[in-house]
């Protein structure tokens, strides 16, 4: 990225919010907004005309909402990262977004500092989010008691066991990437570990997971 600027579009149907963030990484070294829009079609028309490597998009527009156009720009432009830019942070429009394709979700009183880091994570393919999205998630995901596993969240974890990486989990098992990264917050909060490998050996010991 050393030398090259993070092309960047913004997409908010508020002009002044929109305005504020442009304004708000003008002066940001390495990040350069390439492009705006107010609404969920015309968003993807921008991100074809300038192909950006990170698009800010808020979730609730007219004519497009955050979710499709999230959904539209990951299976259209694989290369441009979503990075979900909203006051809203309920526990479904969070899963929604994340399940569409969104590689992070931060709120709108995030600081400049923390949204140009935030821009440079998702652009190198790193997932963000924001303190309190994360709390949320992992608060309404956690269960007391034991929780089987589903079909598809043993498939993850062994998927996980053999090595697999998440993009690769999704092709085996022909998911969305997005999609691999729910199933995996799902596990972690079922099974009360923050890593990939706890979970197998926790989801083994307890009969959870079975291997060959």
């Amino acid at each position: 990225m050393t030398g090259t600027p993070l092309r960047v579009v913004v997409v908010d149907d508020h002009t002044v919010m929109r305005a504020g963030v442009v304004a708000l990484l003008a002066s940001e070294p390495g990040i350069e907004i390439v492009g705006e829009a107010a609404d969920g079609r015309a968003a993807l028309d921008v991100v074809e005309l300038h192909r950006p490597d990170v698009a800010l998009v808020d979730l609730r527009m007219p004519v497009l909402d955050g979710v499709a156009t999230t959904a539209a720009i990951a299976a259209r432009f694989p290369g441009t990262r979503v990075l979900i830019l909203t006051t809203y942070d309920t526990d479904a429009e969070i899963e929604r977004a994340v399940e569409a394709g969104a590689i992070g979700y931060l709120l709108k009183d995030t600081t400049r500092e923390q949204l140009a880091d935030a821009i440079r994570a998702a652009a190198r393919g790193e997932t963000v989010l924001a303190p309190r999205v994360a709390e949320r998630l992992v608060a309404r995901l956690r269960r007391p008691e034991q929780v089987p596993l589903t079909a598809r969240e043993a498939d993850v974890l062994n998927a996980v066991a053999d090595g697999l990486t998440n993009a690769e989990i999704g092709r085996r098992l022909v998911i969305a990437e997005a999609t691999v990264k729910t199933h995996l917050l799902r596990l972690f909060a079922k099974l009360d570990v923050n890593d990939r490998t706890r979970a197998v050996v926790v989801a083994m010991e307890r009969g959870l997971l079975r291997r060959p």
